[in-house]
């Protein structure tokens, strides 16, 4: 008989296999560093360099990391205390996002950076920085900078940025020394959540919040009420993940600005989640729709024909969903709770899967983590490297293909990309038996397609052609 899984025995299995990749979930709401308004791969990466430990932050550690902050992370109302030590002469040294962009005119070339967070634009930058950190010029990297001010105006003297060591092949070796629902109760810790407060299928729920890191062109909608915690992940996970919540969405910042040739979010980030989708202000949808249904379908960004790139960027939408006394949906189809013009089956169709949000109870304080999990730099920094690892998607092509009396092209390949990032997550290792590749990878991929299928269904007689159910075999 197994002994039960408790978060005391994953606590000590934890430190003792990932070492100082590990970190201590309780310590950061109670550092106060999230007042700061940084994400937590930030706020982790602060709280260990400063106080490391177990448990909640002591009054002294406190003080100590307040001071800390006070001088090197300033608030964003404090810009002008920033520029005020450099107009003195000072030389300024902060935690901030720095991102550099190109300026190519008749008149000017040059590289310049922007510290959004701090409101200051047009800094400069040396090459030598640029080119020994190529992601300032992507998505932009999070690190302390040493600022000066000079007759040109602001210049950034040196930078080093946040960076989490990972060895891929280490970190799937390090699976072996779990069992799946430690592994599973693991992931969930390292995502913010408490495992002991939701049920085996609400983790399942949860973990396919992780497959767009995981996995190239995994596009995905989620609909749930509020308070379940859509966006906290995304949020708090990696810089290559970018939230848009609230203002304005252009084909500029989601394809590619013509005008200048800056390419937008999805050419820049891994993935691009727009957060409350019914509140969101779509500038030419039509244009956008119609942008994204080709992104969608071939993982290709262009705008008027004037430029064209590859991107393996996931699309991510949250949407609020309204429920009934049962906590079903009030709306069939559920699409309806979508801006009208995203409710077009051509774009519908090419989302991989639907996550039933709703499904999973709104988060309380009991549903945060309580203990030991791994620091979220490292653990998004390895989500994202998985998806260079083609086992996955190898063993689950070779094992898995739907039947039925005409199989539908993109119910299949939606199917083996979740089964194969699910597989991904839980199995990174490779060792895994028939019976759970079907129920922990291909029954919940055939879940989140068949949502998508049922209101394709219901909106489109084309489809009706087809199977109302998605059926499969394992090989």
């Amino acid at each position: 008989m197994s002994t039960p899984l408790t978060q005391e025995t994953l606590n000590e299995k934890t430190k003792r296999v990932f070492g100082s990749s590990a970190i201590d979930k309780r310590r950061l709401p109670s550092s106060q560093l999230t007042r700061r308004n940084v994400p937590a791969y930030v706020a982790e990466w602060v709280l260990d360099s400063l106080a490391p430990g177990e448990g909640k932050v002591t009054q002294e550690e406190l003080d100590k990391i307040q001071s800390w902050a006070d001088r090197y992370l300033p608030l964003p109302g404090e810009s002008n205390i920033i520029k005020n030590r450099l107009l003195n002469g000072e030389v300024v040294k902060v935690l901030t996002p720095v991102e550099v962009e190109i300026v190519l005119t008749k008149r000017e070339r040059e590289r310049v950076a922007q510290l959004k967070l701090l409101g200051l634009h047009d800094v400069y930058i040396s090459d030598g920085i640029v080119e020994e950190y190529p992601d300032l010029l992507k998505q932009g990297m999070w690190g302390v900078a040493e600022l000066i001010a000079t007759k040109e105006g602001v210049a950034i003297v040196s930078f080093k940025p946040m960076q989490a060591v990972l060895n891929l092949e280490l970190f799937k070796q390090k699976r072996a020394y779990f069992t799946l629902d430690e592994w599973r109760a693991l992931l969930l810790t390292s995502m913010g959540y408490n495992p002991w407060a939701f049920d085996e299928r609400e983790k399942t729920y949860l973990l396919c919040r992780l497959l767009p890191l995981v996995e190239k062109n995994l596009h995905l909608l989620e609909l749930a009420p509020k308070g379940t915690g859509k966006s906290y992940l995304y949020e708090n996970i990696n810089p290559r993940v970018r939230l848009v919540s609230g203002g304005n969405v252009s084909p500029a910042v989601l394809f590619v600005n013509n005008a200048s040739g800056q390419w937008g979010l999805l050419a820049r980030f891994a993935v691009v989640v727009l957060d409350e989708v019914q509140t969101l202000k779509f500038e030419k949808p039509q244009e956008i729709v119609g942008g994204l249904k080709g992104f969608l379908a071939n993982g290709r960004l262009t705008r008027g024909g004037l430029y064209e790139t590859a991107s393996p960027c996931s699309l991510v939408m949250l949407a609020n969903i309204l429920l009934d006394n049962q906590q079903q949906p009030i709306n069939s189809p559920i699409v309806k709770e979508l801006p009208e013009f995203l409710q077009e089956t051509a774009f519908i169709d090419r989302l991989r899967g639907i996550i039933p949000g709703w499904k999973i109870r709104k988060l309380s304080s009991e549903s945060f983590a309580q203990g030991i999990g791994l620091k979220s730099d490292f653990f998004g920094n390895a989500l994202l490297a998985l998806r260079e690892d083609v086992m996955a998607n190898e063993y689950t092509n070779r094992r898995l293909s739907l039947k039925g009396r005409k199989v539908y092209k993109r119910n299949e390949d939606a199917v083996h990309l979740i089964a194969s990032g699910l597989m991904k997550l839980q199995y990174p290792h490779g060792e895994i038996t028939s019976e759970e590749f079907e129920m922990y990878c291909v029954r919940p991929a055939v879940e989140l397609r068949q949502l998508v299928w049922d209101q394709l269904y219901t909106l489109d007689s084309e489809y009706r052609q087809y199977d109302e159910e998605i059926g499969y075999e394992l090989r």
